[in-house]
């Protein structure tokens, strides 16, 4: 059963999580606006700190439409030019016109390819936005997170550019004179080097669901303690809130009920998280947040739960979360009360206990 529901209804909520097994809870999390450690260049740069000057996974890629793009049956014949981007992003609407002129003045030796991180966007929204921008490059839609992690997203937009060569020439987040000048650069270039960025060494492994028994992996906290995702002592359900520190802020106008469940969350993990009937686990996505953005939105909040970055995605990845708030509900024996990705027919419906 996946639920959303009313901070108005806390008590009746606090009741029913002591009695009952709960499945999911789409929810919210953050503070007014997003105020960010580092720009959105800075996080770009840092996801380009270990791609730089290796070849591109050999990435088989299917588009919305059906059709098929081998990475690696390009080298040596084009460049590529990849843009990770959400609908909901406001810097990768006003960058959509630049995009666009690359896709419409590639020629022979670019291919242009864009693709949605499938954060809080639903397949129907990503075509109806392709069509309001009137969008001509192919789409792929980044349904397990898995493109994202081998090319260490980061930010939105954030722009790959692999040479001819396959190797990634650059990681950038502007569309500026930088990201112009990587792309002329990359379709210059020729020799191939040897060193490759695995596809294997970002590989997601089996997302957990409704039943399954949670993985015994420890995460660390903002203040270094490493606390386990499951009661160790068996006594406990614990409960995993997966949140952005400025979901509630920034999806004010493009994801508005996203944005009032965000503070939902965010007042549910000040009050009912220092419960100490159930064991309760912030975690943030590293997706436009640093830890010093986490911190500070803890300590304005006053929120007490223990809160962890999930800096590369892999837990979101993990428990298959694909928007923010998400709450899963783990039993006293290790297992998931029931589904982990609600739809959006879910978020709007009112828990009743």
């Amino acid at each position: 059963m996946s639920v959303t529901f009313s901070f108005s209804r806390q008590l009746a909520w606090a009741r029913w999580l002591a009695c009952v097994g709960l499945s999911v809870l789409a929810l919210l999390s953050a503070g007014a606006s997003p105020a960010r450690a580092e720009t959105g260049q800075d996080y770009a740069t840092q996801a380009g700190a270990r791609l730089l000057g290796s070849v591109a996974p050999p990435l088989k890629l299917t588009t919305m439409d059906g059709q098929t793009i081998d990475l690696a049956a390009l080298r040596g014949r084009k460049a590529v030019y990849l843009k990770f981007w959400a609908t909901w992003c406001s810097p990768c609407r006003e960058q959509m016109p630049h995009f666009e002129k690359a896709q419409r003045t590639a020629g022979d030796d670019l291919e242009v390819i864009a693709i949605n991180i499938g954060f809080d966007d639903t397949p129907e929204q990503i075509d109806a936005y392709r069509r309001e921008l009137g969008l001509t490059m192919p789409i792929v839609r980044d349904d397990d997170g898995r493109v994202g992690a081998l090319f260490g997203l980061r930010v939105t937009p954030q722009h790959v550019i692999i040479g001819k060569d396959g190797r990634i020439q650059y990681v950038g987040h502007l569309a500026d004179a930088r990201l112009d000048a990587a792309l002329a650069s990359a379709r210059r270039s020729t020799v191939p080097v040897a060193t490759t960025l695995s596809e294997q060494s970002a590989a997601t492994p089996k997302a957990v669901g409704a039943g399954d028994i949670v993985p015994s992996t420890k995460v660390k906290t903002l203040d270094g303690d490493e606390i386990p995702l499951r009661d160790p002592t068996g006594k406990r359900r614990t409960v995993l809130a997966f949140l952005s520190p400025w979901c509630e802020g920034y999806f004010e106008k493009t994801r508005p009920q996203s944005s009032r469940q965000c503070r939902a969350l965010r007042e549910q993990l000040a009050a009912l998280g220092r419960d100490r009937g159930a064991r309760w686990v912030g975690i943030a996505s590293g997706l436009w947040a640093s830890e010093k953005d986490l911190r500070d939105y803890r300590d304005e909040h006053h929120i007490q739960v223990p809160m962890a970055l999930d800096r590369d995605g892999a837990l979101f990845r993990r428990f298959d979360v694909h928007r923010v708030p998400t709450v899963i509900v783990v039993e006293r024996d290790g297992r998931i009360a029931g589904p982990t990705s609600p739809s959006p027919e879910d978020m709007g419906n009112e828990m009743s206990p």
